[in-house]
């Protein structure tokens, strides 16, 4: 069920309901998917009032962390470290259900080819009473803005079908809609239809794209109350928490 949704327009330097965010993760123990990210220093200063963070990235190399270690490298904040895992973003099997308080992701599920599978593996490990902090971005401010949102039913299919993240089927949406001239990182024409069909090992894609309806829509189908969720120009936020 949707506790309390919020729907505004936010252009401040901090979100406005940041009080409330924290009140979900000071002094506790959390994780990050996908992480670390400018977002938990800036617009919700999380960071610096946790307890403890672990991280979680996919490989290795990525092209925003460059080379990253597993171990307790995950440096989050002014040299404060958690432990990093090396995984699937899907597929947090090495740990068990209920490990931590909350879990943050800016930014991230966008790359994920199964969304409601993630987040569904993301809700287990967090606890009753805990929260999850997601933030995606705003299609309307980036490259993807002449891509239509995708319709639920879609992501619904994916879960059913059970996608996995060497999927593909949006890339010809991508090639044909894809705005270069706002992705100045991609390169080339000729460097962004490489790196998007060797999708799986660098994981660039935007599969899907998001409204904050969508965003709210998929959190409760998974399961979780919504408290907050805000739109900005640049970016969608939503505060989730496990009531079961």
């Amino acid at each position: 069920m949707l506790d309390t949704f919020v729907l505004f327009k936010h252009s401040g330097k901090r979100l406005p309901a940041h009080k409330l965010y924290l009140s979900y993760v000071k002094g506790k123990r959390g994780i990050e998917i996908g992480g670390p990210s400018s977002q938990f220093r800036t617009t919700l200063p999380l960071y610096p009032y946790v307890s403890d963070l672990d991280g979680v990235n996919v490989f290795q190399h990525t092209l925003w962390e460059g080379r990253i270690l597993a171990g307790r490298t995950y440096n989050y904040f002014c040299n404060r470290k958690g432990i990093q895992y090396i995984s699937d973003t899907t597929d947090l099997s090495a740990l068990p259900p209920a490990s931590y308080d909350f879990l943050l992701s800016s930014n991230c599920l966008e790359h994920i080819a199964n969304p409601l599978k993630a987040l569904l593996e993301w809700k287990r490990v967090v606890r009753i009473g805990g929260a999850i902090v997601l933030i995606l971005p705003n299609p309307k401010s980036n490259f993807d803005h002449r891509r239509p949102v995708t319709a639920f039913e879609h992501l619904l299919q994916d879960l059913q079908n059970s996608t996995a993240e060497d999927d593909l089927t949006h890339l010809d949406e991508i090639f044909a809609l894809h705005d270069l001239s706002r992705d100045p990182q991609a390169g080339t024409l000729d460097d962004f239809r490489a790196r998007s069909i060797d999708n799986y090992q660098n994981r660039a894609l935007h599969h899907h794209i998001f409204s904050l309806e969508l965003m709210v829509r998929m959190l409760t189908h998974v399961g979780l109350g919504v408290k907050e969720a805000v739109e900005s120009p640049r970016d969608l936020y939503a505060l989730a928490v496990r009531d079961n």
